[in-house]
């Protein structure tokens, strides 16, 4: 967290935008000061045992766990060896086929299952490009050895799915040492029931600071913090650990610790660096911060005489007070309008002149008047009309189809980058591809009424040069390419919210992503400031 002591001030955009600031910190910093300690590895519930439900509880696992159904193996589009698995295992039926009928059933051997080619190759007892994915003895080899044993049992339509996973640890883990970290992992059906998944679940680490082990046991490489991702089926979790040097942080007088009269946004920071052993950095001097602020808010370095005015004032609330003027200032609404309006693709190609000027004047207006984000937000995505007279319906005009409007959408206001899932189930989150084709059907009755275009180049149909009106027709839908059928219009949630069919959708739409209980706006525009104001988002890139 460069810049730190500096910015303390400067992220006080405005009062309401800090609203947001506000909760996505309480929500998302609070952490432990003190190391969390790995608790026992035990479980109260059994391991998976159930054979009727083989195949969609254990043999899908396997396949993700041993790699067979990754991108660089045979859940590769083309496949490998002429054997193709569907992407991170998506498609249990489509999988099953492939593996017990296709090609005659070559790849299993019903009568002597230890000689079926599909435990031949991933042992390596025959050769397999893409060496050995298991031993023998290994758990792995006995569940698809029991699987084949009993018959090959088809995926049943009735198996409980997965709609959750725990982890037995929880927050940020702080190891000042070499000891291992030993998860247990546990998941929870549809049915209610919960099993011990922990030798089912496939792990990985973000960066080169920790190793996780098959077993779920994460050691130590160096010092630094890294992000487990533990996955099972079509649920994940993820987990934060730390692998700091053992000595003791000091105090400075500039950095007290984590006290009652400290702004919250510092005692949940100085929470974070005591839980990492982090010396503060001592607060910066004044001629950092004018410069700074200055940069922050309006884009601008100070004058010569702004910066001498600001060294030679000796009153305790100078920086508080010049933060204030510099919020008034004209030069502020201008340098977050041009932000937002690379983000929103204000271009002239797109726009034409007269519509990002339009455009562009309408933002400003928006940071003038301290409209509140939500608010903001609510017209831009339930905009309609005159791309001219009503300024806020540009966002669609730049986004022409239903795809590009559900993506762009998504990432500006919930922080979610969904492009992965357009061809299969997003590798790195939850988002499935029904997921992204149904929330691109949100979007699929906007359409346009092109009043004028004198387009410089007759042959460029990207052009458009000429007042628009963005609409609302009564019909449109998008089709689902995994299955060719029509994509049901819903949100963007894990709860999977569908819209009225008898009211319009971009009202809905608006209503929905500015609620006060959709945590996901307010983290992603928390993020999109922290970001503006120290160089880094707490998530990034953003």
């Amino acid at each position: 967290m460069r810049k730190l002591a500096a910015a303390q001030r400067c992220c006080a955009l405005r009062r309401r935008m800090l609203t947001w600031v506000c909760f996505f910190l309480s929500s998302g910093l609070a952490l432990p000061a003190r190391p969390v300690q790995a608790a026992p590895n035990t479980s109260e519930f059994a391991p998976i045992a159930r054979q009727d439900f083989a195949y969609d509880h254990q043999v899908m696992a396997v396949l993700s766990r041993a790699g067979c159904n990754q991108g660089t193996c045979h859940g590769n589009f083309r496949g490998k060896g002429d054997f193709r698995l569907s992407l991170r295992g998506q498609d249990a039926h489509q999988d099953y086929l492939a593996i017990a009928h296709e090609l005659g059933g070559r790849r299993i051997n019903r009568v002597d299952p230890d000689e079926s080619l599909l435990l031949l190759k991933a042992t390596t007892a025959l050769p397999h490009q893409g060496g050995q994915r298991f031993t023998s003895d290994s758990p792995e080899y006995k569940i698809l050895r029991d699987w084949i044993a009993a018959g090959v049992p088809a995926p049943q339509p009735t198996a409980p799915q997965v709609v959750s996973l725990q982890l037995d640890h929880q927050g940020l883990i702080v190891r000042t040492d070499d000891s291992p970290i030993v998860l247990q992992v546990e998941a929870t059906f549809s049915d209610g029931t919960h099993a011990d998944v922990t030798e089912l679940a496939t792990y990985e680490c973000a960066n080169y600071v920790a190793q996780i082990a098959p077993s779920g046991v994460i050691t130590r490489q160096q010092a630094g913090e890294a992000t487990i991702l533990v996955r099972y089926l079509n649920e994940q979790v993820s987990l934060r650990v730390a692998f700091i040097e053992p000595t003791v942080a000091t105090t400075s007088p500039d950095t007290p610790s984590v006290a009652a009269d400290k702004r919250w946004i510092d005692q949940l920071i100085d929470a974070k660096l005591q839980a990492l052993q982090i010396t503060p950095g001592p607060r910066c001097d004044d001629t950092v911060f004018v410069r700074r602020v200055y940069l922050d808010t309006l884009g601008l370095l100070p004058s010569i005489e702004e910066a001498r005015a600001f060294l030679t004032d000796n009153s305790p609330d100078k920086r508080a007070r010049l933060i204030d003027q510099l919020l008034s200032r004209p030069e502020y609404a201008e340098n977050w309008a041009y932000k937002w309006s690379d983000l929103l693709r204000s271009e002239e190609k797109l726009l034409d002149a007269t519509g990002v000027e339009k455009f562009h004047a309408w933002l400003v207006s928006c940071f003038q008047d301290n409209l509140p984000l939500d608010e903001f937000a609510r017209r831009l995505v339930a905009s309609q009309g005159s791309t001219y007279e009503q300024p806020a319906a540009n966002y669609y005009r730049a986004l022409r189809d239903p795809l590009t409007r559900g993506e762009t959408t998504a990432r500006v206001f919930l922080g979610v980058r969904l492009e992965c899932a357009k061809c299969h189930n997003h590798p790195f989150d939850h988002w499935t591809q029904d997921d992204y084709y149904d929330w691109a059907s949100v979007f699929a009755r906007i359409d346009y009424e092109i009043v004028e275009n004198n387009r410089k180049d007759k042959f460029d149909k990207q052009e458009f040069v000429g007042e628009q009106r963005v609409l609302w027709k009564p019909e449109g839908e998008v089709e689902n390419p995994r299955h060719g059928r029509l994509a049901t219009a819903r949100f963007l949630s894990s709860d999977h919210v569908t819209l009225d069919a008898n009211a319009e959708r971009l009202p809905q739409l608006a209503n929905w992503l500015t609620a006060a209980d959709n945590e996901e706006f307010a983290l992603a525009q928390a993020n999109r400031i922290w970001f503006h104001l120290f160089g880094r988002g707490l998530v990034d890139p953003i």
